[in-house]
């Protein structure tokens, strides 16, 4: 690790190396209690298994769970979208239900309130903007809007089901007659599934050139989650939106 840092112009003594002798769940292990112990306010993820990493921050005795089940939060910069629209959940939910939903849109909501947003947008995305009964997505959408309407989901304005194009483009919702104050304007779109996120946040990055960053939301401290294929400004964009997200946890706003 020494040699490593050298060799990038790192100073070796600026920092605390936490020897685990090459475990990979003790190093997990560790992690997790020093961010327990509020010794970091972050904890990123390197060569470890998403599973080994994951594993020791959601373990009861690493006092890093919450009242909120854990989910992930892609932020994207498109050039044809006039700001940041957070993605969710596209890396860690699989299937969620409507309670996981619900504090799946809670996370997005705080982050965004963590960058700037004061009551941020959540589009929930589905095929269509109709509720359909064949359609559990659309069902759970209209729950979710109905729950933002009554404070279930605070801080933020929650509108589905939404089609995509509905979603991001006012003169499709305006083509359609659908009167919405999120259609054409969302800050958050929230998915159905892990396979709809990863799906729509790879086209984003690989087809549409998205900027974009990513944590883990919903523990006492933000989790980097990144991936092997991720660049190096993927990754430097997560560490900016962790400082910034732990930042804003550490002012009360939460």
């Amino acid at each position: 690790m020494t040699t490593l840092m050298h060799r990038h112009g790192l100073k070796a003594d600026r920092f605390e190396i936490v020897d685990t002798r090459d475990d990979p769940r003790e190093a997990a292990h560790r992690a997790a209690l020093l961010a327990r112990d509020r010794a970091v306010q972050a904890l990123m993820k390197g060569s470890l298994h998403t599973d080994d990493y994951m594993s020791a921050i959601v373990a009861r005795d690493a006092g890093l769970r919450t009242q909120r089940r854990v989910s992930h939060v892609f932020v994207l910069a498109f050039a044809a979208y006039p700001k940041l629209v957070a993605l969710t959940d596209a890396a860690v939910n699989i299937a969620p239900g409507l309670a996981d939903k619900a504090d799946i849109a809670r996370n997005a909501i705080d982050l965004c309130r963590a960058l700037g947003v004061a009551t941020p947008k959540v589009a929930v995305l589905a095929a269509t903007e109709d509720v359909n009964p064949a359609m559990p997505a659309t069902i759970d959408a209209a729950a979710l809007a109905k729950m933002a309407d009554r404070g279930q989901i605070a801080h933020g304005i929650v509108d589905g089901p939404l089609a995509f194009d509905i979603a991001i483009s006012a003169q499709a919702a305006r083509s359609k007659g659908l009167v919405s104050r999120v259609a054409g304007d969302p800050d958050v779109l929230l998915v159905p599934d892990i396979e709809a996120g990863n799906a729509l946040y790879k086209q984003a990055a690989y087809l549409a050139g998205a900027e974009l960053g990513g944590l883990v939301l919903g523990a006492a401290v933000p989790v980097l989650l990144t991936s092997r294929a991720d660049s190096v400004a993927a990754r430097i964009n997560s560490c900016i939106l962790a400082n910034l997200y732990a930042h804003w946890l550490g002012t009360g706003h939460a």
